[in-house]
């Protein structure tokens, strides 16, 4: 099989998270003010530093799906992303994600330059946007949540997360492929904090050459200043970005080969210290 095009192998790819929403749990309301009004020139200047500090793709949200996240609309999620994304793509040299579980969003960005849809849902949530993305050609990042953000944390249960997780990352694979998506176009996110506790993000982060080998498709982790880091060291948002660059180590030691974060300039350097790491790594016998 050949590698996901979007994720070349020779090297860990840094995603720079853009959230143009009112309530991100870390940085809301910084680019966009009521329902959709949209501070286009501090996005793409954002954007621009994100690049400049080592970001090969942006991926960009016009909804929260922190925990207790209220659902945008599919109107408003479109005006808070599309402006950004046209000037996005004219102005810089990186891959262009929409962060969205909504097909008429997903198409309204890949019109305006984005190249991957990234659905923390795994598909569950939209039927249609597995057929807009294989239509468009995208590629397709499938996260894995059970149920809705609003209630994700709520009576979260595992018998074993690695094996549950693997399987219901295998059925939106299936998803993907049924509708059309060619299977090099796919990344996996095993989705960190999305209905999960402390000792499954743990888990999951820990190991994921289990996906790695169970599926032989690249995997994304996005760990960047949850709040699972905080109950580790009890910082708060604002100050988990150390936390987050460990977390990202472990993954990338583990097999990721590409992190979601928001401080990028660091996590250039840990993805080259913990590749490494993992190419001295002997096989075990």
């Amino acid at each position: 099989m050949k590698p996901a095009t979007i994720l070349p192998p020779h090297r860990v790819t840094i995603i720079g998270v853009l959230n143009l929403t009112p309530d991100s749990f870390s940085d809301g309301g910084r680019f966009v003010h009521g329902a959709a009004e949209l501070d286009v020139e501090g996005a793409v200047e954002e954007a621009h530093r994100l690049v400049h500090a080592g970001a090969d793709w942006l991926d960009v949200g016009g909804e929260s799906t922190r925990p207790g996240a209220s659902p945008v609309a599919e109107a408003d999620e479109i005006a808070r992303t599309r402006p950004a994304i046209e000037a996005l793509v004219k102005d810089l040299d990186a891959v262009v994600s929409i962060d969205t579980r909504k097909a008429a969003v997903a198409e309204a960005a890949l019109d305006a330059g984005a190249r991957v849809v990234n659905d923390v849902s795994g598909l569950a949530h939209d039927p249609d946007l597995a057929a807009v993305v294989a239509r468009r050609e995208a590629a397709l990042v499938l996260g894995h949540l059970r149920g809705q953000p609003a209630s994700m944390q709520q009576e979260v249960a595992f018998d074993d997360v690695l094996s549950e997780v693997t399987a219901e990352l295998g059925a939106s694979i299936a998803r993907a492929l049924d509708a059309g998506v060619a299977r090099e176009r796919l990344v996996l996110d095993p989705g960190i904090g999305f209905g999960k506790e402390l000792e499954h993000n743990l888990a999951l982060l820990a190991n994921v050459d289990v996906l790695k080998a169970e599926f032989d498709l690249p995997v994304m982790v996005g760990p960047s200043r949850k709040s699972f880091l905080g109950r580790l060291t009890g910082d708060p948002v604002e100050a988990r970005a150390v936390a987050t660059h460990a977390a990202c180590a472990v993954a990338i030691f583990s097999g990721a080969d590409a992190v979601r974060v928001h401080e990028v300039a660091d996590a250039v350097r840990v993805a080259a210290v913990a590749r490494a790491l993992r190419g001295a790594r002997r096989a075990r016998r």
